[in-house]
């Protein structure tokens, strides 16, 4: 009987910190996960020095926690997977020196970690069946990139943001809209309440598969204007409604561009902004039955450190480990 590999995993590129342990690449049997929210709050973002800080200060403890919900030792252990990048320099240093000290320590290999890569390899483990090729559309707080993956270790972008990210653009309507930070789950939660047909908004459109959200922020800013002071609770719902289905809509547009032009078995829609409500329900209809989607469940649309077991784990095996060196503009 072939015995389990266990692989560690470590993420810190930004405001979460996250401890995992993934059996094979698939099963998680722990994932822990420490929100810096309440810490960045006050200051409606994430301030750098206070979230690589924070999370010095919250390994110790959740790596104990992961090892523990696991029933795992350090010696059961057959590979350690850290975050290098993209992400936040201070954050990103943080654990990969952890993760350098603890592979010195216990003896284990090291790999690093495309943050990036994280987000696909959430939806496998979501469905343990789902293998390339396969289509992705990874919106998280500074990418929407439209990708292709033939086979474990290969990624093609096919489309990407020239501007603002919808994450992005999600955070700064809700500032706008005073809606505070977070902002994404803060718009999405108002956008519920609003009506998009009683204030229109445009729809980003390029041609390709590009994104652009940058005249839709204008638009909204210029509509807010508009109203001035008799903008009324109504008013900024019905907003938040049509902002969010303008971006929902530019992203599935292309999705499904992409997916006409080259069929695709599998699509994997992920990030932390997959989890928003809209973008889950639309995302089922426009795929269809044309392919399988996978979106996975919310906990692992954010960032966490089970992705980045699951990441590292296929990547050692098909290129070999890979340098843990930080870059925190890590590209695909």
């Amino acid at each position: 009987m072939q015995s389990r590999r266990l692989t560690l995993g470590i993420e810190t590129s930004c405001d979460e910190t996250s401890v995992a342990v993934v059996e094979d690449g698939r099963r998680v049997l722990s994932n822990v996960i420490h929100s810096q929210v309440d810490l960045h709050r006050g200051f409606g973002g994430v301030v750098p020095e206070l979230a690589a800080r924070d999370h010095l200060e919250r390994l110790p403890h959740l790596l104990d926690l992961a090892l523990e919900g696991a029933g795992a030792k350090p010696a059961d252990l057959d590979l350690i997977a850290v975050t290098r990048g993209p992400g936040l320099a201070g954050c990103l240093l943080v654990g990969v020196g952890v993760g350098e000290g603890l592979a010195a320590a216990w003896s284990r290999p090291l790999t690093g970690v495309n943050h990036l890569w994280g987000h696909i390899y959430a939806a496998m483990l979501t469905r343990p069946d789902l293998e390339p090729p396969l289509l992705g559309l990874v919106v998280s707080g500074a990418h929407s990139d439209l990708v292709r993956m033939p086979e474990h270790g290969r990624f093609e972008v096919i489309g990407r943001t020239r501007d603002d990210a919808a994450g992005e653009a999600f955070d700064k309507a809700a500032r706008m809209l005073g809606l505070g930070y977070p902002g994404g789950p803060a718009l999405d939660r108002l956008a519920r309440t609003g009506d998009a047909r009683r204030q229109p908004l445009p729809q980003p459109s390029l041609k390709g598969l590009e994104y652009s959200f940058s005249g839709l922020k204008t638009a909204l800013l210029y509509r807010l204007r508009d109203l001035g002071e008799s903008v009324s609770p109504q008013d900024k719902a019905d907003l938040a409604a049509a902002f969010e289905r303008s971006v929902v809509e530019s992203l599935l547009e292309k999705l499904d561009a992409a997916l006409s032009d080259s069929p695709y078995p599998e699509v994997v829609v992920s990030g932390g902004v997959a989890a928003n409500t809209l973008l889950r329900k639309r995302a089922a209809e426009v795929v269809g039955n044309r392919a399988r989607l996978t979106m996975p469940p919310l906990e692992l649309c954010t960032d966490n450190a089970a992705m980045i077991a699951s990441a590292g784990y296929y990547a050692a095996r098909v290129l070999g480990r890979q340098a843990s060196t930080v870059d925190p503009s890590l590209g695909w």
